[in-house]
């Protein structure tokens, strides 16, 4: 009874081990605005379209619906088929000032409100992220002021 115990505690370490270890993987809502639902079908209540480029966190994906978490902490379904790997991240300060360089001292090239949609261009590096807004404007802004590429 002891022995099968610790076997069981033993897997459940392991599992808890191999959760915490795998990392955050980020998405966005394709080309088409998708409709989110409160479960994973198309029977479940439907909650709120989601808009084009949304970043979303996935949580876990059950067969053809992948459950995702948005920049508020909501959680709700989405089709699979409605994400893509395109990273977006979103403003989440009242005004992000995006520089010409990665630090502060750097020259400002554009300004974005809290909500607007900026494409990740390349990961995190020492606190800082480099995007494109949709005109083509890009820079440098600091992680801590967009949501979805962490």
């Amino acid at each position: 009874m002891k022995y099968s115990r610790m076997l069981a505690l033993c897997a459940w370490s392991c599992l808890l081990a191999t959760g915490a270890a795998q990392a955050i993987e980020y998405k966005s809502v394709g080309a088409d605005p998708a409709v989110a639902y409160d479960a994973p079908g198309a029977k479940g209540r439907k909650v709120f379209v989601a808009p084009r480029g949304m970043p979303v966190e996935t949580i876990i994906t059950y067969g053809e619906w992948t459950k995702v978490r948005d920049s508020a902490g909501d959680l709700f379904w989405l089709e699979s088929k409605a994400l893509t790997p395109k990273r977006m991240l979103v403003v989440k300060v009242a005004n992000a000032k995006i520089r010409a360089s990665a630090d502060d001292g750097g020259a400002v090239a554009f300004s974005a409100d809290r909500g607007v949609l900026l494409e990740l261009a390349e990961p995190v590096t020492s606190g800082w992220v480099k995007v494109k807004h949709r005109d083509g404007q890009s820079g440098y802004v600091k992680a801590a002021e967009v949501w979805g590429g962490e």
